[in-house]
């Protein structure tokens, strides 16, 4: 049997960052990790938000494919919004039960593309078993009663954990959400992490760390790598539960990245602003990437030349993107807007923010000061790509998934 498999995503986490730890011996784990393997800069997709981010990864497909646009978005079968926790501000101005619902399950259960397949569902297909912390998405073949009353079951890989809700496993982890800030999110992830590796309970593991984001958010990206050595700890409890690097690396093939960058923003804008007086135009936006929603898409795309927060407008005509403003001058531009733009569920103009700029969310809240991602730059775009005892290289988070099913053995259905 294939040597089984270790993904760690750590969100947020920008190639530079990586590197500076590695070198300076911040990240002592990662930099062990790193002499182990091979590393390069990878590239995530458009709009670099999580949500988008974390579905790529998991399917191996584009927006196109896995239909999930954006962190907010305007659903058009149900007249309505859908907000998957841009802020508690955001989340409550879409309507904070349909919200929460909405990130929590119907992402997974009714938003992702049926056309996409996650790893979780592969693996479980062919009879292995696939376990994840905290990760997004998380679509599977198992259903998994909540640990709360009113919370619907969900359809997850084999062993999941999801911030305490979703637990197959009794672990005696703490509680996951009882003080962010402080890091028992991540807290939360090594204590089933470590449960897990104890038991050598899985074929594959996705261990997914989001505090360092939300440390690089409040900081911004430059500010926040000392985060990072909170972060390389987490790690570190993974290979000790092992018994070392050594027989953390004769047991497991690893993968280390992120899902997208971060580059600091000192500016906000609201593009709603742009619309005022018009009548059914719609604007979804949060961090550094909008959407519009509208009957005239090349009217609502020329409306914001010249905008000191736009960087690109985009938008299909007769099928085919149209795009206003130097999308090539960004890694692989003009090809990851245009997968975005043909996902169903997209705006009718997609929106990329100019350097430093950042876009306000439905509750008026932004990151001005800090750090935050979205665009189609390099900084928002390019992530660190570490493999370890993995055949093939991944250029870009798509290409993970198939890393994956590769190492294992596993072939996708169509």
């Amino acid at each position: 049997m294939a040597q089984k498999l270790v993904l760690i995503v750590i969100d947020g986490l920008t190639p530079g960052a990586f590197e500076a730890a590695v070198e300076n011996d911040v990240a002592p784990t990662l930099g062990l990790l790193a002499r182990e393997g091979r590393y390069r800069r990878a590239l995530s997709t458009f709009p670099s938000l999580t949500p988008v981010c974390l579905s790529t990864i998991a399917t191996g497909a584009a927006p196109d494919v896995h239909e999930i646009p954006h962190l907010v978005w305007w659903h058009r079968g149900e007249r309505r919004l859908v907000e998957y926790g841009s802020s508690f501000g955001a989340l409550r101005a879409a309507g904070l039960t349909r919200s929460i619902r909405d990130t929590i399950v119907d992402m997974n259960k009714r938003h992702l593309g049926a056309g996409a397949v996650t790893v979780f569902e592969a693996l479980e297909d062919a009879g292995l078993v696939p376990a994840a912390i905290n990760f997004t998405c998380y679509r599977g073949r198992t259903l998994h009663a909540a640990t709360l009353p009113g919370v619907p079951p969900v359809l997850g890989p084999k062993r999941f954990f999801f911030y305490n809700l979703f637990e197959s496993d009794p672990t005696g982890a703490p509680l996951a959400v009882r003080n962010r800030a402080s890091g028992t999110i991540d807290g939360y992830a090594e204590a089933v992490a470590r449960w897990l590796v104890v038991r050598d309970g899985f074929d594959f593991l996705v261990y997914y760390l989001s505090d360092y984001d939300f440390a690089s958010h409040a900081l911004g990206p430059d500010e926040a790598r000392r985060e990072l050595a909170r972060t390389d700890a987490h790690v570190h409890a993974l290979v000790e539960a092992a018994g070392g690097l050594d027989e953390f690396l004769e047991r497991y093939g690893v993968i280390v990245c992120s899902d997208h960058g971060q580059t600091q923003v000192t500016d906000a804008a609201r593009l709603e602003d742009a619309y005022l007086g018009l009548g059914d135009v719609r604007v979804t936006a949060s961090n550094r990437a909008a959407m519009v929603y509208g009957d005239d898409p090349r009217a609502l795309a020329e409306r914001l030349d010249g905008h000191p927060a736009v960087d690109v407008a985009a938008f299909l005509e007769a099928g085919e993107p149209v795009v206003l403003g130097d999308v090539d001058a960004h890694p692989d531009g003009r090809s990851r807007m245009a997968a975005a733009l043909r996902n169903p569920n997209a705006g009718d103009v997609l929106v990329s923010a100019a350097p430093g700029w950042e876009f306000c969310d439905l509750g008026g809240r932004h990151h001005a000061g800090g750090g935050s991602h979205g665009s189609l730059t390099a900084g928002d775009s390019e992530v660190p790509m570490l493999t370890i005892g993995v055949d093939g290289d991944a250029e870009r988070i798509a290409d993970v998934a198939g890393l994956v099913l590769g190492h294992l053995g596993v072939h996708a259905r169509a």
